[in-house]
């Protein structure tokens, strides 16, 4: 009889290389895989719980590299895009991968592949977007802050960027939907938890969070964004595909429009 499982993890991406590791370990028949906040098992599998273990999901990282670091930039994105299913999907992927003979020559026209391939892109755009999207508000302590409502949760893969950009200055960027940030102190980065009351968007109303004279400087970034647009030379179908409205209320030269 197989030894059919439903595996639980810690929703972290170290969790679920360990998984992979004690699934490709033990042998295990994988029906499905599933982080422990999701609540759910299979009807005909028992459960498992898997407890991360960096030593054992740095091996198969290590092995995915040594197959391919396409792979690696492919199984991370993917993993952070929290599509439905992602896990099983992944883990299908990785054994494609560890037991191709040649890693770099996957096999495109393979459902599985592809379907890793299109969301590692898309999760990447959104890497972009949010580099280039993000508009940091002073705060009264003296801290850059902004709020973002990614569709995938990209936080761990701008927080380089930025970290670069504003490297003499503090600033929290805050997811809204995960309901998490990433802080930088002027020596590292780290992950914080807020209980927001309130959602700070780049609006016309003020909040007492922020200093008086951000709010004058927001007013000339959007009077001098006005002035340089030519209304008669306005693509909105292009401009609109490059900046989606979804963004909008996040953006203080769209204040008055969000």
């Amino acid at each position: 009889m197989k030894n059919s499982k439903t595996l639980i993890y810690d929703g972290s991406f170290n969790g679920f290389l360990t998984t992979v590791f004690v699934a490709f370990e033990e042998k295990i028949d994988v029906v499905d895989i599933q982080r422990n906040t999701k609540g759910q098992s299979g009807l005909f599998s028992e459960t498992e719980t898997i407890f991360t273990n960096v030593e054992k999901a740095k091996r198969v990282w290590n092995g995915i590299r040594s197959k391919s670091h396409n792979a690696i930039t492919n199984v991370y994105f993917a993993f952070l895009s929290e599509a439905d299913g992602i896990e099983l999907i992944l883990y299908t992927y990785i054994q494609k991968l560890i037991t191709s003979k040649n890693g770099k020559q996957l096999d495109y026209s393979d459902g599985i592949v592809l379907r890793i391939s299109q969301l590692a892109r898309s999760v990447g755009r959104e890497k972009h977007r949010m580099e280039a999207f993000v508009r940091f508000q002073l705060t009264k302590d003296d801290i850059y802050f902004a709020n973002i409502e990614p569709d995938f949760d990209v936080l761990p893969l701008i927080s380089k960027h930025f970290r670069n950009r504003y490297a003499d200055q503090q600033w929290l960027i805050y997811d809204v939907k995960r309901k998490y940030g990433i802080f930088y102190n002027l020596e590292h980065v780290e992950l914080v938890s807020l209980n927001l009351k309130q959602v700070h968007f780049n609006k016309i109303h003020k909040s007492d969070a922020f200093l008086n004279d951000e709010y004058d400087y927001q007013t000339l970034w959007n009077d001098y964004f006005k002035s340089t647009n030519i209304k008669s030379r306005i693509n909105r179908k292009l401009h609109t595909q490059h900046v989606p409205k979804r963004y909008w209320k996040y953006l203080s030269e769209k204040k008055e429009t969000a």
